[in-house]
C-alpha cells in the first residue's frame, strides 16, 4: 500500500490534492472557517472515495497551521467510512453501521486497523467501537478534532465519531502507543470528589486536590495549566499507566481533560528524555515491520505545544521521517485500541 500526503498552508484543496490519483480512503485535515467547504469539495473531487475528516492541524515533515492537509491510502487497500452519531448520548444506537462496515471489508488482527476522528465523548465512544473491534482483534488508532465537528463522505457532522476501517492487502499493520513520562517519585493518590459529567478532580488522598498538585510541585495557581506539559497525572491501569491533563483549576479542585472516578490510583508523571523515547519507538516500528509501508500517526496538542517550545517539532518529524511515509494530524486526544490518552502519541504503521 502507498500513503500520500498534500497540504496547502493557505487553504487550497486542489492545491493540497494536487497528485493525488486513484485514492481507495482520504482522510481530511482543516482549518474551522473551511472544514465544511473543504469537506464539500473533497467529494466533488474524489466521489465514491470513502473519506473522514476532522477540524486540526496536519503534519508530515512540516505542519500544516491553518490550511489543509490530506492523508490517504492506495495501490492494495480495501476501506469503508462511516460515522455513529449521537456521541454523548447513544452511539450505540448506529453500531449496525460498523458491523457491516467490518463484514465488507473482511479483515482480521493481522492486516485491519480503525481509524477514527471524535467530536468528543471519547470514553463511551470508545467503548462502543471496540465491542465491535474487540471480537475480531482489529487495533483501533485515532484521536479528537476541534470545534465539535467530523465529517464522513461527504456530510459533516456534529456530536458523532468517523471511522475508517483499512485493510492492508498487501502486508500487517502495527499499532503503538508512546509515552514519553515517567513517575516522578513514589507519589501515589487514591481520587475522590469526582464529577463525571465535568471531569472534576476534587481530592487526593482526602485533600484538595489543588492543593496537593501545587505542594509537591512549587507553583502558583496561575501555572498549574502549563505545568501539566511537564507533570500530567498518570491513571494505573494494569501495567499501563494513562496520561491525564489538566485543564483548568476549578476552586480548589482540578477539571481534566479525561475523566476521573473515585477511587482510582493515580500518580504524578514528569517529563523524561522524549529523544530518548522516541528513538526507541521508531527503532522498536523498523524492528517489527522490516518492509515498512507507511505510518500514520496523532500527536497531542500538548505534545506538540511542549515540542515548539523545547524548539523540537521540527528535529521530531524530521526524526519520524526516517520510518518512510509519515504523517498524521494534532490531535486533542489520543485513541488506543479501547484507551482514551492524553499527551501521548499513537499511530499505526503498515507493512
Amino acid at each position: 500500500m502507498k500513503q500520500f500526503f498534500g497540504m496547502s498552508q493557505n487553504g487550497n484543496l486542489k492545491e493540497a490534492a494536487r497528485g493525488l490519483h486513484d485514492p481507495q480512503l482520504i482522510m481530511l485535515f482543516s482549518n474551522s472557517g473551511q472544514f465544511e467547504t473543504h469537506v464539500k469539495e473533497l467529494a466533488q473531487l474524489y466521489p465514491q472515495v470513502p473519506s473522514i475528516g476532522c477540524i486540526g492541524m496536519g503534519y508530515d515533515t512540516r505542519v500544516v497551521l491553518n490550511g489543509v492537509a490530506l492523508v490517504a491510502f492506495s495501490d492494495g487497500v480495501t476501506a469503508a467510512a462511516n460515522v455513529l452519531e449521537q456521541a454523548s448520548v447513544m452511539p450505540v444506537k448506529y453500531i449496525d453501521r460498523l458491523k457491516k462496515d467490518v463484514r465488507d471489508v473482511g479483515g482480521s488482527k493481522k492486516d485491519t486497523v480503525c481509524i477514527d476522528l471524535c467530536a468528543g465523548n471519547d470514553a463511551c465512544v470508545l467503548t462502543t467501537i471496540y465491542s465491535v473491534l474487540r471480537d475480531k482483534g482489529i487495533s483501533l488508532v485515532g484521536g479528537t478534532g476541534d470545534a465539535g465537528m467530523v465529517s464522513a463522505n461527504g456530510r459533516v457532522y456534529q456530536d458523532a465519531v468517523a471511522y475508517a476501517l483499512v485493510r492492508n492487502n498487501s502486508g500487517r499493520v502495527k499499532v503503538y502507543k508512546e509515552n514519553i513520562y515517567r513517575q516522578m517519585g513514589d507519589h501515589r493518590f487514591i481520587a475522590s470528589k469526582t464529577n463525571k459529567a465535568r471531569y472534576i478532580l476534587g481530592a487526593l488522598n482526602g485533600d484538595p486536590a489543588k492543593e496537593v498538585y501545587q505542594d509537591i510541585l512549587h507553583v502558583t495557581e496561575q501555572q498549574i495549566t502549563t505545568q501539566t506539559f511537564k507533570n500530567p497525572f498518570g491513571k494505573v491501569n494494569g501495567d499501563d499507566v494513562c496520561i491525564i491533563s489538566i485543564k483548568e483549576v476549578v476552586g480548589n479542585a482540578l477539571a481534566c481533560f479525561r475523566q476521573v472516578n473515585d477511587s482510582d490510583i493515580l500518580v504524578l508523571l514528569e517529563l523524561g528524555d522524549y529523544r530518548a523515547v522516541v528513538k526507541e519507538t521508531i527503532e522498536k516500528i523498523q524492528a517489527d515491520l522490516p518492509k515498512l509501508s507507511a505510518v500514520f500517526s496523532v500527536n497531542c496538542l500538548f505534545r506538540y505545544k511542549l515540542f515548539c517550545e523545547n524548539h523540537y517539532m521540527e528535529e521530531y518529524l524530521r526524526d519520524m521521517s526516517s520510518l518512510g511515509k509519515h504523517a498524521g494530524f494534532v490531535g486533542y486526544g489520543e485513541h488506543y485500541n479501547n484507551r482514551f490518552v492524553n499527551q501521548s502519541m499513537t499511530c499505526v504503521a503498515f507493512e
